[in-house]
């Protein structure tokens, strides 16, 4: 069961384009209903099924997807795998009732942005959907240090960065630590002595040099590339 709509803002003033996918009806009216009357935020389709959500992704392209880890036929996890490996710039934010760090790092590892619980508020899903479509992390700092931390750890080290399209400069590399240490634009800026919105240039161009969607998957290409080693010094 997929639903879809076909009707687009104009361009320079598109909302961000959603998809919800769970197999369960009330849950995907309930996440619908949160979203819907953000001006700024657009239901672009459902799906019941980690397949149907893949499909829907390969047609509509949106900005994010609403993912839910149980469902039948394809569970999230792997949904969210195949949808990030053919479709890297679509965002994935994991709906989840767990928040224990191996299942978190889990959906990190295959391409999720962060999470947001089933028992979230209105005002907090609608928050982090709206951080993951500006650049910023929905995920609480210190647990995303922590979990990027985890998988540094066991990710086996490089001698020298991999080669991946344009080289990140020094300047990149170091707000890319800051990024994988947990640290908001505000406090990067901070760090740095330079404006928040230097740091969001700094920000979207690692995002496109690393071929990824978000500053949560760029600070975990980063640790897969070589870039970052624990304790998150950046490589030169």
């Amino acid at each position: 069961m997929q639903h879809e709509t076909s009707e687009s803002a104009p361009p320079g003033s598109r909302p961000g384009r959603v998809i919800i996918a769970d197999d369960h009806e009330l849950a995907r009216l309930g996440l619908r209903t949160m979203l819907e009357p953000e001006p700024d935020l657009e239901v672009v389709g459902e799906a019941a099924t980690g397949r149907e959500a893949v499909e829907l992704s390969r047609r509509l392209e949106p900005d994010l997807v609403l993912m839910d880890i149980r469902m039948p036929d394809v569970d999230g996890l792997v949904a969210t795998r195949a949808i990030k490996e053919e479709l890297p710039r679509v965002s994935i934010l994991i709906v989840t009732l767990s928040e224990d760090p191996d299942y978190l790092l889990e959906a990190l590892r295959v391409g999720a942005a962060g999470y947001v619980l089933k028992d979230a508020s209105r005002r907090e899903v609608v928050a982090a959907v709206r951080q993951v479509l500006s650049g910023e992390s929905p995920l609480d700092p210190k647990l995303a240090a922590q979990l990027i931390r985890r998988l540094a750890h066991q990710t086996p080290s490089k001698d020298q960065p991999a080669k991946h399209g344009d080289e990140l400069t020094q300047r990149e590399l170091d707000v890319l630590r800051l990024v994988a240490e947990g640290k908001t634009n505000a406090e990067i800026a901070q760090s740095l002595f330079v404006s928040v919105g230097t740091v969001k240039v700094h920000v979207e161009r690692i995002i496109n040099k690393l071929g990824v969607s978000d500053r949560t998957q760029a600070a975990v290409r980063g640790v897969e590339l070589g870039y970052l080693t624990p304790p998150f010094q950046a490589r030169t």
